[in-house]
């Protein structure tokens, strides 16, 4: 999984696979869109008005269920 982020079209993409062909975006609203590979698995997730989704200058926090391990991830920006 890669995330990365346009900071001049404000737009995050979460890429979870590589793509292997066509991808088909569905515009689910005005500020999330979602790409399916032909297969109808997700290929990635874009975020318009991204900074506001993310909350800019704030952390993710990655979090493993079945260990309970949690890190913080710095956002850059």
């Amino acid at each position: 999984m890669k995330l990365t982020y346009d900071p001049q079209c404000n737009i995050a993409y979460i890429q979870l696979r590589r793509k292997s062909g066509k991808v088909k975006t569905i515009q689910v609203s005005e500020e999330l869109n979602v790409d399916l590979a032909a297969d109808g698995t997700i290929y990635g997730i874009e975020l318009l008005n991204a900074n506001e989704q993310l909350a800019k200058g704030k952390n993710f926090i990655l979090e493993n269920l079945t260990t309970g391990r949690r890190e913080k991830l710095n956002l850059a920006g």
